[in-house]
């Protein structure tokens, strides 16, 4: 009797908003950003929600997949199916975890959608003629440094006095070089702005400036900078440094550590070129007369 009663325990097993919590919590524990939190959040709940008080099992997370298949783009959908693999395997419910989609590679990236070089020399100069020191030098930093929007904080006045930030992000460690040039320029800013000590970026009430505030501060010189505003947000930054920096030294292991990435294959998403770019190179084989 007792047996058969744990049995249909199990079954009845559902997603609640208690484990969802505790999850969260032992994920940072784990070391896990608040933005990778805040997402699994979400998508935790997506699952609770579309099982609206069913159990767990094989056959409704696979309906909840099928279900996001027909919402949301593939990489999403897996982005999504990870969050609850996490979970079904901190649960101990290896059984429910799911396979992911299979996505060939894209060859190219969408060039309306790829800030180039000449975009960020007309963003610099806009904010410069505007007189935004701050966003130009912000600018400046995220992309001369391949930063993540969410290491920015790490930029202190201690860091550019010695030329190095260490980045704790994910659980690691690494350390994120700052040539002379743009040490300079942040001492002097914060000089100017009497910042002794601490971060360089912070708001007039001395918090850290959050990635909406960066966000909408790069969309604002869109217009004067005549760039289109789909090119324009923080992480595109991250990819100009990237390609920048692979086109000069062609190494892609070296810019996967510079970058913190784990896998060359995460690194190699950012080297994905224009289809406009791949015409150029095969003109250049010569091999057509």
């Amino acid at each position: 009797m007792e047996v058969s009663c744990l049995m249909a325990m199990e079954n009845e097993r559902k997603v609640t908003k208690e484990e969802i919590k505790e999850y969260l919590e032992w994920m940072k524990i784990e070391g896990k950003s608040k933005n990778t939190r805040d997402k699994y959040r979400r998508d935790l709940n997506n699952l609770r929600e579309f099982l609206n008080g069913r159990s767990l099992s094989k056959a409704s997370v696979s309906e909840w997949k099928n279900d996001l298949q027909n919402h949301y783009a593939a990489t999403s959908v897996n982005s999504m199916l990870a969050a609850a693999n996490g979970f079904f395997k901190w649960l101990g419910l290896k059984e429910l975890e799911m396979g992911y989609l299979k996505i060939q590679r894209k060859l190219f990236c969408d060039q309306n959608k790829e800030l180039e070089k000449s975009d960020y020399d007309k963003l610099v100069a806009a904010a410069r003629m505007l007189q935004k020191i701050r966003l130009m030098l912000l600018l400046e930093t995220i992309c001369g440094l391949g930063l993540r929007v969410s290491e920015v904080q790490y930029i202190t006045v201690e860091a550019a006095r010695c030329g190095r930030a260490e980045i704790v992000m994910k659980g690691k460690v690494r350390t994120v070089m700052i040539a002379g040039k743009l040490a300079k320029k942040l001492l002097r800013y914060a000089g100017e702005q009497k910042i002794e000590t601490g971060e360089i970026f912070i708001t007039r009430s001395g918090k850290s400036l959050s990635r909406s505030q960066i966000w909408r501060e790069m969309k604002s010189l869109c217009e004067v900078a005549g760039v289109e505003p789909a090119k324009v947000f923080p992480h595109n930054l991250r990819h100009l440094f990237a390609r920048t920096y692979y086109n000069i030294y062609s190494d892609i292991s070296k810019l996967a550590d510079v970058l913190g990435h784990s896998s060359v294959e995460t690194t190699r998403i950012y080297l994905i070129s224009s289809g406009e770019e791949h015409a150029r190179q095969l003109e250049q084989l010569g091999l057509v007369s």
